[in-house]
């Protein structure tokens, strides 16, 4: 389906520049279009993508045709035949014109075409098969405005075979169902994804992990997680998780909050571990060092609503973890606890806005007050702060010194 104008571009193209791309690619006798999220996300009124590309000139064809127009490119994607242009200091990615091919062993391959609706056909769902030219022309191939529209997630043709082009796709079905979806569930896309759930074991769990981590911070992650989680999607390397109500009221008050989403306390509240639990669910998904130090961390030290109830223990419970933890904290506790009677807001904000104190003290003093011995210098300086602390960080350096040697 062709629609004139459809899309206002000014919400797409964002630098002048990107004309000169397009010109280079009809200066040597190809086409270039907006293709998946851009034109997606705009669709769906939606702001902060990437710029993604398609050309029915070959990789070679659309290098030389930058190069001839002092465009630099650099080869991002050799089995996708996708490459990326400098525009502005970014990298914008163009793949190549491509149809899905049944080798004779089976398995799904792609051969270069120049045929717009054969490359539509290879992609995943409706919603993403929407291309857009820089007049805001749209190509709607497999009726993708439409279900953009009525919030329907279903991939295109045999949803079978889309699996089996790319098993991720399982993954990216319910990603994209948690973040579009308006109406009930595609049964055949469903379907599909028990069938050949199994499949997903081919794959790195890093990139199983990425889906699911981008799934965890749709707004419906819960809705997404729960037919995950009902057919077990993920029960190879994933337990399932009785706290899906605890996922919804984080997303809501994070929402509320206009904080940015965090696949890591979403993690953490769908699960609630403890210290072990937190440690092998770290090392099955591979977090990096400085994530699962966090996350074992959170499952170390509980908020207790106490620490929250007055202005001074919050302040305490600030200086002993630092802010972020504490947001984070008090984010976690409020979505598995509740904290009925403790208005949320009111502490973030003043753990936002805290001038978090600083102990007068340091090891130096102790020793020349004549203390001598690491050990002995430790607990000094842990009796001195824990005074401080109870003072309400109001002792001054004087005072403390003068406490140093009783």
């Amino acid at each position: 389906m062709f629609i004139p104008e459809y899309l206002n571009m000014s919400k797409i193209v964002q630098s002048g520049k990107i004309t000169r791309l397009f010109d280079a690619v009809e200066e040597h006798g190809g086409t270039i279009r907006f293709v998946g999220g851009a034109v997606r996300d705009t669709l769906a009124g939606l702001s902060g993508f990437d710029l993604d590309l398609a050309t029915d000139l070959t990789p070679d064809e659309f290098v030389e045709a930058c190069q001839d127009n002092g465009l630099k490119t650099i080869p991002v994607g050799i089995k996708t035949a996708t490459t990326g242009v400098v525009i502005d200091d970014r990298i914008l990615e163009v793949a190549s014109l491509k149809r899905s091919i049944r080798r004779e062993n089976g398995k799904y391959g792609i051969e270069f075409t120049d045929d717009w609706s054969a490359d539509a056909a290879r992609r995943d769902l409706t919603i993403n098969a929407v291309y857009a030219d820089l007049h805001g022309n749209v190509f709607d191939y497999y009726d993708g405005i439409n279900d953009l529209k009525k919030g329907i997630v279903r991939f295109i043709g045999n949803p079978e075979d889309r699996i089996e082009e790319d098993p991720l796709r399982i993954m990216r079905f319910f990603r994209f169902y948690a973040r579009f979806g308006k109406a009930a569930v595609d049964t055949d896309s469903l379907n599909a994804c028990i069938k050949l759930k199994d499949s997903l074991r081919t794959m790195a769990i890093e990139r199983v992990r990425d889906e699911l981590f981008k799934i965890l911070i749709t707004p419906n992650a819960a809705v997404a997680m729960r037919y995950i989680y009902d057919n077990d999607i993920l029960a190879y390397f994933l337990p399932k998780s009785g706290h899906l109500d605890a996922l919804q009221r984080l997303g809501k008050l994070v929402e509320d909050m206009r904080y940015d989403g965090n696949f890591l306390r979403r993690l953490f509240v769908l699960y609630q571990p403890n210290v072990g639990q937190a440690e092998n669910m770290a090392n099955t998904l591979r977090l990096t060092k400085k994530q699962k130090e966090t996350f074992v961390k959170w499952a170390k030290i509980d908020v207790k609503p106490e620490y929250l109830s007055t202005a001074k223990t919050r302040l305490q419970f600030i200086y002993r973890y630092g802010k972020q933890f504490c947001l984070d904290k008090v984010l976690l506790g409020a979505a598995i606890y509740g904290y009925q009677n403790i208005n949320i807001g009111a502490v973030l904000k003043q753990i936002e806005d805290a001038i978090v104190p600083i102990f007068p003290l340091r090891g130096r003093d102790i020793i020349n007050a004549g203390i001598k011995g690491n050990k002995q210098i430790g607990k000094k300086m842990e009796r001195l702060e824990q005074q401080w602390i109870d003072s309400d960080f109001k002792m001054t350096r004087e005072e403390l010194l003068q406490n140093i040697i009783k």
